[in-house]
């Protein structure tokens, strides 16, 4: 009797564990960049191609536990990739920094949360998940996102916040988290693996593809692409698009898009001469054939010539 009540309750145990996350059905790959570090890559779209997964996450592995670096757009998604760590290591998620709160980054986070692992986030990280879009965002998802993003998706806060460089020491490996202030996102991080070399810069830097500034605070953003030391960098993991062997040449697309907008809304703002007139008078030929360009690219210089024209008028 006791075999059968044993086998039983093994069953049990399995099934508890088995993530309750619909499966989701999107290439995954997981790639090795160095010795520690992992990451998966998400296409490049909007929000809601590939079954959500357009952003990038990256894990650290140590022989005392994982550090994760953003968690993707659903709790499936961020399943997934767990899933996939374990092809390389049975070692626990003990943190996970999140470089941004933006929906594709952060809706994976209760998967790790349920596994005990520690939440650290940007300081700012609040203006988002305290505001309404953050809300509507999630209710938007459930619907554009089903099955994935669902009434079980929550919203999670950081059990950590910061505001000045941290460094992590785990299983032998040196990590230093930058906060980048207000960039991208009201609150950035960045995550450099000492050891290896490899910066995993969230999305201060897109590669391959047209970058979302949204309401970003550009001139900051393009002053840090500016002020960046790559020199020492063996690799860098953006937060969109592959990961780059050559740093400096990743850098280099964020930063001439940035340059090149703001140069052209500003001269449009010191003229006082319409958005429109402005957009379609520019040569953004260069761009045209990049990944995002038609959803992204015009609403990015409206964003620019507003902040600039509040600038000018405060």
């Amino acid at each position: 009797m006791r075999r059968p009540f044993a086998i039983f309750l093994m069953l049990i145990a399995h099934v508890s564990m088995a993530a309750p996350y619909p499966p989701v059905d999107v290439e995954m790959d997981l790639q090795q960049v160095s010795e520690h570090v992992y990451y998966v890559q998400g296409k490049a779209g909007i929000a809601t191609d590939n079954a959500g997964f357009i952003s990038n996450a990256a894990a650290i592995v140590t022989d005392d536990g994982i550090v994760i670096v953003d968690a993707l757009g659903s709790p499936s998604l961020a399943a997934k990739f767990l899933e996939k760590l374990r092809a390389v290591t049975d070692q626990p998620v003990k943190k996970v920094v999140v470089t941004h709160y933006h929906a594709d980054h952060i809706y994976g986070l209760q998967v790790f949360k349920e596994l005990g692992a520690e939440i650290i986030a940007p300081a700012g990280y609040h203006e988002y998940m305290d505001s309404p879009v953050s809300r509507e965002r999630l209710e938007e998802r459930r619907f554009s996102l089903d099955p994935w993003v669902n009434e079980s998706t929550y919203l999670v806060r950081p059990d950590v916040v910061v505001d000045a460089p941290t460094r992590i020491d785990l299983g032998g490996v040196a990590i230093t988290v930058n906060y980048l202030g207000a960039a991208h996102s009201d609150g950035d991080l960045s995550v450099l693996v000492n050891p290896d070399r490899v910066l995993i810069s969230g999305d201060i830097i897109f590669e391959g593809r047209v970058p979302f500034t949204g309401g970003a605070d550009t001139g900051h953003w393009l002053a840090l692409l500016e002020q960046l030391d790559n020199t020492e960098l063996a690799a860098l993991v953006p937060g969109h698009g592959p990961a780059a062997k050559d740093p400096v040449g990743a850098v280099k697309l964020t930063l001439h898009y940035l340059q090149k907008v703001r140069e052209v809304m500003a001269e449009a703002v010191d003229n006082l001469t319409p958005f429109d007139e402005a957009y379609n008078n520019a040569d953004w030929s260069e761009f045209e054939a990049l990944p995002a360009f038609e959803a992204a690219h015009r609403k990015n210089a409206y964003g620019v010539y507003l902040s600039m024209e509040r600038a000018q008028f405060k």
